[in-house]
């Protein structure tokens, strides 16, 4: 059974680390959440940290509470098993665990914001943003600034932007080593809360790793990208401090696309209904990014082994 190299590794991470599963629900869980799950567990238990569990529920349109229930019967029968956010307390009612129920903590962090930083109201649509841009294809769509000046109210029905100064940003991922990323370049100002009033990811995520305390963030490699802009705006924020990054290999399709909910990929719920025992589901999504040679069964107490632990 082949493993990470934890020992070089543990120089980069924090010791016994609070890190996250944060899945949206707005569809069900496939093997790529299975295999962002086996390094977030894996990783935290070998450190000897704690797994937060986050329901990302911040597009009201997209989350539906089947695709939550499913989310978490899923994790229950896989025996992954959160130290914070458990399934019991989110079925329970309320939760500082689940974005929709968090909005006081994201207008708090807004009207921080507003006090110290260049923020300002957006009524941009996405095709008016693209024609401008230039349509670029298979890259991102940078905001040209249109709004910036045009002293449009911070409100309701207004999309919310804040100002992305040039300069760079540069960090250590976990995994990938040092990179340097200037957000005005990439995104230009970014999208707090879009014109429907849903809070954006960059900005829910960015206001929770702050208040769960979380330091280490385990994710997927597609979201590389994100990472200079989310440092800045925890640094705005007041977060003098950013989390350790650590961005794994994904699970992709045969024609390189990455696995998605929307597409049909293999789903947790159609491996349940295929026979699939959860050893074998945990055993596949190791395997398929790399962290064993060959298919194998695993439990959810030998996954710490995968990392040195």
């Amino acid at each position: 059974m082949a493993s990470l190299d934890l020992p070089p590794l543990r120089r980069r991470l924090p010791p016994r680390p609070i890190t996250r599963f944060a899945p949206s629900p707005t569809g069900f869980l496939h093997l790529g959440h299975v295999a962002n799950a086996v390094y977030v567990w894996g990783i935290a238990s070998a450190l000897g940290g704690r797994v937060l569990l986050r329901l990302e529920d911040h597009d009201r349109g997209r989350s539906r509470p089947e695709y939550e229930r499913a989310v978490l019967e899923d994790l229950e029968w896989l025996g992954l098993v959160p130290d914070v956010g458990t399934p019991a307390e989110l079925r329970h009612g309320p939760s500082p665990y689940r974005q929709s129920d968090c909005d006081d903590s994201f207008r708090a962090a807004l009207d921080a914001l507003i006090r110290t930083e260049w923020v300002y109201g957006c009524d941009c649509t996405r095709k008016e943003i693209a024609a401008e841009a230039g349509d670029l294809r298979n890259e991102e769509t940078r905001y040209p600034g249109r709004c910036r000046d045009r002293g449009l109210p911070v409100a309701e029905g207004q999309g919310i932007r804040v100002v992305m100064a040039e300069g760079a940003e540069t960090f250590t991922d976990a995994l990938l080593g040092a990179a340097t990323q200037s957000p005005a370049e990439q995104c230009g100002d970014l999208l707090l809360r879009d014109r429907t009033g849903n809070w954006t990811y960059q900005f829910a995520v960015v206001v929770d790793d702050q208040r769960h305390g979380v330091d280490l963030v385990v994710r997927g490699e597609d979201l590389v990208s994100s990472t200079g802009r989310q440092i800045r705006l925890a640094r705005m924020l007041g977060r003098a401090r950013p989390p350790v990054f650590l961005h794994h290999p994904l699970i992709r399709r045969p024609d390189g696309a990455k696995l998605s909910k929307s597409s049909g990929d293999t789903g947790v719920r159609e491996l349940r209904r295929a026979g699939a025992s959860p050893g074998k589901v945990l055993g596949q999504a190791a395997w398929l990014t790399g962290l064993i040679e060959r298919p194998a069964e695993l439990s959810p107490a030998a996954l710490p082994s995968l990392f040195g632990g």
